[in-house]
């Protein structure tokens, strides 16, 4: 007998968010695009497919459990197929920015978006080529280590913006790595799906001087 969990469902998703069936019915929409252009394009990894409203869908939305604020201008780093950033523009008032260097994926993601209303801005370019804006929220996920992420949002930051990273058993490394240059107020959220995972919350960031 295998000892994998069942696939989580949409319907359990919505027992644990409480998302309204308006936006439930958006986000079935995504995993309806998704796991159509997956076919053509190598958009999330295909083991995870099966067990997509876990894996992905929710792993993006427990982001939202760490934000103090909830609306303002959120920017996802490296947004892949759209998690977080599809998520968090869908059930949320944020006005969220997608950073994507892919050109199919940036296709992708404005297809989901324009047919679930969410009304994501998708920049296509490698995050270092865009030119800075102050956003409230910056995000990341399995994108590059904590010192790099930082010299990544640093530009896009304001004194209050909160830095949200999704992380994995390596987190405390990367945060002893990232105080060398970095000065942090530090949270950490236990991870909704994966055991060895956590969100890391920073706030007050600055570059030692």
């Amino acid at each position: 007998m295998s000892d994998k969990p069942a696939p989580f469902t949409a319907e359990e998703f919505q027992d644990q968010t409480n998302v309204s069936r308006e936006t439930l019915d958006h986000l079935r929409r995504y995993a309806a695009l998704l796991e159509k252009w997956q076919k053509a394009i190598n958009l999330v990894g295909k083991s995870t497919l099966p067990d997509l409203w876990r894996r992905h869908m929710l792993d993006s939305w427990q982001l939202l459990s760490g934000v103090s604020l909830s609306k303002g201008s959120w920017l996802d780093l490296g947004s892949g197929a759209g998690f977080p950033a599809l998520v968090v523009a869908i059930a949320t008032e944020f006005e969220v920015h997608a950073v994507e260097s892919d050109q199919r994926k940036c296709l992708f993601m404005q297809n989901v978006s324009r047919e679930t209303l969410a009304g994501l801005t998708v920049h296509r370019a490698r995050i270092e080529e865009i030119p800075p804006f102050s956003v409230d929220v910056i995000s990341a996920r399995a994108l590059a280590p904590l010192e790099k992420l930082l010299d990544y949002a640093a530009p896009f930051a304001h004194a209050k913006t909160e830095f949200l990273f999704l992380k994995g058993q390596d987190v405390d490394d990367e945060l002893t790595n990232a105080s060398k240059c970095w000065n942090m107020q530090v949270e950490k959220y236990r991870s909704l799906t994966s055991d060895d995972g956590c969100i890391v919350k920073l706030t007050k960031v600055s570059r030692h001087s």
